[in-house]
């Protein structure tokens, strides 16, 4: 995910380049300084603790850990749920595939078994392929992974009958199923349907608080009480077991109660945005009708011209993949903002 040759400070900046440079509100900045503290390498960090019970409970799940990235709380939860040496099934544009810098075997000693996710989701007839597979002497599944919303299919979120479709597929083979929910409320929003009813089927879940939901710091996973305690031998492990860590978790507190809803605002920038690609490049199949949340993503065949160009007019984006561009609408950015960006899109090459 190509930075676009940014410049070192962003301030001046329409900044489209991802969700996670959003920068903490004047709230999350007051909770940050008054924040209760303990050390959370004993478990005595009471603000550490309320967030994770907090994001426990608005997922339905038994317990919870806090932990520095989303791409920690997805390793965690391979470690947890997926034996050495065995498959973690996984669609093959999925965050856990390809942009944790190979961490599933460096970490985990897990083998991916990477399936079509065209459409941001993985089908029922792959995972039941992969678990009949093994009885034919291919390596035996551990897991199967999901990430909603999906990213580079556009911020797409599943359907719950889709997931439940999955998850019953897996849990025929006795196989848990980890959900990548770094932007698990951007789907509650675009959906209507609650996190907790999307996460119920599943056994392990985890959402990022430092993309659109604008704290600095921190993805929270969640599960069953066995799993999490054997989740935090696997942060301790990786190196993420903080100790004052309240400081931040307050900024969490704040964006789960109050940065949840106004997602919205971002969804209904990203159409825009996306018509105004659509205007300019008529044959780059994107429907700005079909951009369910906040991720603008279209083909170009010189991506890079397009993005000077974009900075030269004051605007920031990037690049998922090779001749794949990406803009993302967050909190930072404003009607203003996305109106910027549409003009300079209007000229671009």
């Amino acid at each position: 995910m190509s930075p676009a040759n940014a410049p070192a400070a962003a301030s001046g900046f329409v900044d489209l380049r991802s969700d996670t440079v959003t920068r903490p509100t004047p709230e999350m900045r007051r909770a940050m300084a008054e924040a209760e503290v303990g050390d959370d390498g004993y478990g005595d960090d009471p603000t550490v603790n309320a967030l994770e019970e907090a994001y426990a409970q608005r997922v339905g799940k038994p317990a919870a850990m806090y932990v520095p990235s989303g791409t920690m709380a997805n390793q965690v939860a391979l470690r947890v749920l997926c034996p050495p040496g065995s498959l973690a099934i996984a669609g093959r544009r999925q965050h856990v595939v390809i942009y944790e810098a190979g961490a599933a075997a460096a970490n985990a000693g897990v083998q991916i078994h990477p399936v079509d996710d065209t459409d941001g989701t993985i089908s029922v007839s792959d995972v039941a392929w992969a678990i009949e597979a093994a009885h034919h002497h291919h390596p035996t599944p551990g897991v199967v992974c999901v990430e909603h919303t999906h990213m580079p299919s556009g911020g797409t979120p599943w359907s719950l009958e889709a997931l439940e479709a999955v998850v019953a597929a897996a849990a025929a083979g006795a196989i848990p199923l980890h959900m990548d929910g770094a932007r698990l409320f951007n789907a509650e929003v675009a959906t209507g349907v609650d996190a907790a009813r999307f996460a119920a089927p599943v056994t392990t879940v985890m959402s990022c608080l430092s993309k659109g939901l604008c704290a600095p710091v921190g993805s929270v996973l969640a599960g069953p009480a066995d799993a999490m305690e054997a989740a935090r031998v696997e942060r301790l492990r990786l190196g993420g077991s903080m100790r004052q860590a309240g400081i931040i978790a307050a900024a969490g507190l704040v964006a789960l109660r109050t940065m949840v809803q106004r997602l919205a605002e971002d969804h209904a920038r990203a159409r825009r945005l996306a018509r105004a690609v659509a205007d300019r490049w008529p044959d780059a199949g994107l429907d700005p009708d079909r951009v369910p949340t906040n991720m603008v993503i279209f083909g170009h065949h010189a991506p890079e011209r397009v993005l000077d160009h974009l900075r030269h007019e004051g605007v920031l984006g990037g690049t998922i993949a090779p001749g794949v561009l990406r803009l993302v609408t967050h909190h930072d950015v404003d009607d203003a903002g996305v109106e910027r960006a549409a003009k300079a899109l209007a000229t671009a090459p």
